[in-house]
């Protein structure tokens, strides 16, 4: 097929999830999960509907539009089982390196595989140095010799090809190179595939230790300039966590489904769950959690293509947010389940929720850990919050329409990835602007007065940043205090974002909300900021409740839970 699939066409053809008796629905998933079992027919489904041409350019043969149209598509297959993402989607860091970098003999390779449904292994940590990826041993000599061992490498048992970033020099980051290697016809011997040690979640899903043995490698394999891997292969990652976070939602859209499967029809005494004080406080928690964490991952898929070189910082800061916000509702969920988050047998939908939770943690984890994806971008907040850059207004303003779920997107263009955000971040820049305007819109009245508020404590927060990161850089500084100052900046800029997705499109229904309805924007300011000040965001009380009751009609009227409409399949329909 062509790949040109809705997220629709993608739930009609996949069908109720809910039907035990469905190969393609959570039970399926839950018994592969207890089997350790690839889930092999759902990819081999996905494929033939030309899912994996979703991430791969239209001039290699691929599908992509825009990341908002495949982070949504994604999301759409990983509700029902997270392990797609690894089935069909684990060599787009390989092809994005590939895009920034590669011959066109390389990218006409690697579209001949992946466009078939074949795999391109990206294979770059190592077991004994994890993120100090500086200190990876795995050497190219100059003879053209490959020796070493690369750890957890995704897609690494089947994978036909394996980009590869090996060392080259001794010191800095200029000391890796990378190398396209056809595993064709490698000669016995100078490459062992082992599988790697299995996942507590994501169970499944093809890892491996790719060991090189003196393997030749031919002079036309090498990827780029020598010197040039791993700042190819950063910039790439910058992409990949985007879509990282398509895996982080699926999970958190089913625990959610799943709850309110439970607490919409459970009662205490003479009140439904829902209604019941705590559980309802729980709900609204996670609700709020669960549409910021939308809000994010969808601002983000938009502004890439808006403002490219701003994602060294807002790609790991927006992954961040995504991965502890659906961890932490998955948690309150579980609060809400109580027994039955736990029970493996003997209920519908047993067993599921402690995959969700097994998964979410993986996907929390996968492209980088907590702290070094923090890491990534805190050196470069003094340049962001203390320097005197302005802001250029074009460049702002074409950023902000970005936010605009009706306008027309610029084309994506990887070469524009950078490392550095070169001094400003477009969404913090223009913040005290619509912080005003939003504020003005809003006006005075008592039902809008808190999330008038809110946008204002927003303003302050983001304009008191400088000083903790002047703060973090003083002698004696606590030194993980750059690192914490990451995370509230992160916190923010996901505010800030959903403060813009509300401004931008006032006259839209966003989340089966009437249109320029507050109270999703108030329940995700207010989750959001509690995060930043590391308060417990059941503080928030009833500014939440809002985004509880938009999460309630979304499953009454079979949506996903995002702000673009998405209608999911029904045993009625899959019947029919």
């Amino acid at each position: 097929m062509s790949g040109l699939i809705t997220p629709e066409e993608l739930e009609s053809l996949l069908g109720d999830p809910g039907d035990d008796t469905n190969p393609y629905g959570f039970a399926a998933a839950v018994g592969r999960d207890e089997r350790d079992e690839f889930p092999a027919a759902l990819c081999e489904e996905l494929r033939w509907a030309g899912f994996h041409l979703n991430y791969l350019p239209k001039e290699w043969g691929g599908a992509f539009e825009s990341f908002d149209r495949s982070l949504t598509l994604v999301r759409s297959a990983a509700r029902r089982d997270v392990n797609v993402m690894p089935g069909t989607m684990f060599s787009i860091i390989a092809a994005t390196c590939l895009q920034l970098h590669g011959t066109p003999r390389q990218q006409r390779r690697a579209a001949e595989i992946l466009c078939r449904g074949g795999a391109v292994a990206f294979a770059l940590t190592e077991a004994g140095h994890g993120s100090d990826l500086l200190a990876n041993e795995v050497r190219l000599t100059p003879d053209g010799r490959l020796n070493g061992e690369k750890w957890m490498v995704g897609l690494g048992m089947r994978c036909e090809a394996v980009y590869v970033i090996a060392r080259t020099g001794e010191r800095g980051p200029g000391a890796f190179s990378a190398v396209l290697l056809d595993l064709a016809d490698v000669p016995e011997g100078q490459l062992e595939r082992v599988p790697a040690p299995r996942t507590g979640g994501m169970r499944g899903i093809d890892l491996a230790y790719l060991r090189f043995n003196g393997l030749r490698v031919p002079e036309e394999a090498l990827v780029g300039k020598e010197g040039e891997g791993l700042e190819a292969a950063v910039k790439a990652q910058q992409a990949v966590r985007l879509m990282s976070m398509a895996g982080s939602l699926g999970c958190a859209d089913t625990a959610v489904r799943l709850t309110l499967d439970f607490a919409t029809g459970r009662r205490v005494g003479r009140t439904v769950l829902t209604q019941s004080p705590h559980p309802r406080r729980e709900l609204a928690v996670a609700a709020a959690a669960l549409l910021a964490a939308d809000a994010v991952a969808l601002t983000a898929a938009r502004g890439i293509h808006a403002a490219p070189e701003a994602f060294s910082v807002w790609a790991p800061a927006a992954k961040h947010v995504v991965a502890e916000a659906s961890d932490e509702l998955i948690r309150r969920c579980g609060t809400v389940l109580a027994t039955r988050s736990v029970l493996r047998e003997g209920q519908r939908g047993a067993g599921l929720f402690q995959k969700l939770q097994r998964d979410s943690a993986v996907v929390r984890v996968i492209d980088a850990s907590t702290l070094a994806n923090l890491r990534s971008y805190a050196g470069q907040l003094p340049t962001l919050t203390e320097g005197d850059a302005q802001p250029d207004p074009v460049a702002v303003a074409v950023l902000l329409s970005g936010f605009s779920l009706d306008a027309e997107l610029p084309a994506y263009e990887p070469a524009r990835l950078d490392m550095f955000a070169r001094g400003v971040d477009p969404v913090l820049a223009g913040l005290p602007d619509v912080a005003g305007a939003v504020t003005g819109a809003l006006g005075d009245e008592q039902a809008t007065a808190p999330v008038v508020a809110l946008a204002q404590q927003l303003a302050a927060a983001v304009a008191g940043l400088g000083d903790l990161t002047r703060a973090a850089r003083r002698p004696g500084a606590d030194p993980n205090e750059l690192v914490d100052t990451a995370e509230r900046y992160a916190w923010l800029h996901a505010a800030a974002s959903c403060l813009h997705l509300w401004w931008a499109n006032q006259d839209r229904s966003l989340y089966g909300t009437q249109p320029g309805s507050a109270g999703w924007l108030g329940a995700t300011l207010g989750y959001l900021l509690a995060r930043a000040d590391g308060v417990d965001p059941r503080h928030q009380g009833p500014v939440l409740l809002p985004a509880l009751d938009a999460v309630v009609a979304l499953r009454e009227a079979n949506q996903l839970f995002s702000a673009l409409p998405v209608r999911l399949a029904t045993a009625t329909e899959e019947e029919s």
